[in-house]
């Protein structure tokens, strides 16, 4: 059967998929947006249980793009708060504040630890006016800017603890992105000068929230968008068909209903490797093979309710040490009052991990027993506060930065960029790490493109990863 035919099909409805069709929609085009799941958002979504709120993984809004930010202001209508960052690093039984804090540090890791880190951030401060080949990974990259005593210390551990490998094969590529070229000496001197970082959104003190929870974007972008256009939830994409260097349709199932779904243009913000698989005919063996070697870190969520009012003041804490079975945690009601009833709060979670590993298998029961257990082992709560929980499992949240991920990616665009009506957007479409705006101004850009019909094709993915900061 054949639904109708739109200018323009979106295959996913995360921020980066939305902000298309919103734009797209305001534009006078009529689009058809495909979402696997049966909420929008993606990542950046919002879930709601016995009048507890909170986000799969906390998300903050904050940009450097003066355009992107007027527009989500508009777009919230005002209904948004401003909140003060407040980030800590739990590591040997000690509160480190992110970004780091001279002071805080010294009484932190003492005298002599500290004075070894300082030393060898100089060491290799020299050794990199010598040493002119670019760092081939994390490790590389972590030694250079911060010293081997930092990396042991600090990230080592953390970052194997988020990609499930070492960090000699993790591309240098994710944590450049991540902290934007930030080093130890620009962190020190952020702190004893507060100018110097001013501009870097990683060392960003304010940022914009929805006192319902982030998933307030997602829901007005889809409240803009018009009864011309039609939204799928809960559709997978079964096929998409192309013919001549352009794509003709796609098949998309919903339940018992399978359909086939035609435009003029083809948005894909689902994972590059999704979509690949997805073309029929099949591309090159060499283009298939490049993406079944692309992998995605998935995520377990586990949301504890607690019969409080507050646990900490924190609107993150990092657990780098792999004796705490999390990495992550955050208090929804520190970004917002309305995230919880009044007099009970909620601290969420963040378990990375890989789909049917022992981590993704756990049982909600087993979830909750060892996510409370370790809250508690941390001084946080007591398990009788606990009034209960929720545990997701979030699919595809992180591309893997794997060596030699790059040259796999250069080939699938290669590929794709013969199809002269196929554009690709948002973190999984294009297979970077990008945070909430950058996934927005993505999208924002190809509806752009699309409107000015005259526009120069631009390749898949290219140089959209400007800018990005801030931690996992």
């Amino acid at each position: 059967m054949r639904g109708p035919l739109s200018d323009a099909v979106i295959l996913g409805g995360g921020l980066a998929g939305l902000t298309t069709a919103y734009q797209l929609d305001k534009s006078g085009r009529t689009v058809t947006l495909v979402e696997r799941e049966a909420e929008l958002g993606g990542l950046a979504r919002t879930v709601e249980a016995k009048g507890f709120r909170f986000d799969l993984g906390g998300h903050r809004f904050v940009t450097t793009d003066s355009e992107l930010d007027v527009f989500v202001r508009d777009l919230l209508a005002g209904d948004y708060v401003e909140v003060d960052r407040s980030s800590r690093i739990l590591l040997a039984n000690n509160w480190f504040h992110y970004p780091l804090r001279p002071w805080n540090a010294l009484s932190g890791f003492g005298i002599s630890t500290a004075s070894r880190i300082l030393y060898d951030y100089a060491v290799e401060q020299v050794k990199a006016r010598f040493i002119a080949a670019p760092p081939a990974s994390l490790e590389d990259w972590v030694v250079r800017h911060y010293g081997r005593r930092m990396y042991l210390l600090y990230f080592k551990e953390y970052s194997e603890k988020v990609w499930g490998i070492d960090c000699r094969s993790i591309a240098p590529e994710w944590i450049e992105q991540r902290v934007q070229g930030l080093s130890l000496g620009v962190a020190v001197l952020n702190a004893v000068m507060p100018r110097v970082g001013a501009k870097r959104s990683t060392l960003a003190t304010r940022f914009l929230y929805p006192p319902l929870g982030i998933g307030q974007i997602a829901e007005r972008l889809r409240q803009g968008i018009g009864a011309a256009s039609c939204v799928l939830n809960d559709a997978t994409v079964v096929r998409m068909d192309h013919a001549d260097d352009r794509i003709q349709q796609v098949t998309v199932r919903r339940g018992n209903d399978t359909r086939m779904h035609g435009g003029e243009e083809f948005v894909s913000t689902i994972p590059l490797q999704t979509l690949v698989t997805a073309l029929y005919p099949r591309p090159p063996a060499a283009v298939l093979a490049a993406a079944s070697q692309l992998r995605s870190r998935d995520l377990l969520v586990v949301a504890v309710m607690i019969n409080r009012p507050r646990i900490t003041e924190h609107t993150w804490i990092y657990l780098p040490e792999s004796k705490i079975p999390f990495g992550r945690i955050h208090e929804p009601t520190n970004w917002s009052p309305l995230m919880a009833p009044a007099g009970k709060t909620m601290l969420v979670a963040e378990y990375f991990c890989f789909r049917g590993d022992r981590i993704w298998n756990r049982t909600q029961a087993e979830a909750t027993r060892v996510t409370v257990d370790g809250l508690q082992s941390l001084g946080l709560i007591d398990h009788r506060d606990v009034l209960g929980s929720v545990v997701l499992r979030i699919p595809n949240a992180y591309p893997l930065f794997e060596t030699g991920y790059r040259e796999r990616c250069e080939r699938i665009y290669d590929y794709l960029d013969r199809f002269g009506n196929l554009h690709v957007a948002g973190r999984g479409g294009t297979f970077r790490y990008y945070n909430m705006d950058h996934a927005m101004r993505s999208g924002m850009d190809i509806a752009a493109k699309l409107v000015d019909t005259g526009a120069a094709r631009q390749t898949p993915g290219a140089d959209q990863a400007a800018g990005i900061a801030g931690l996992i």
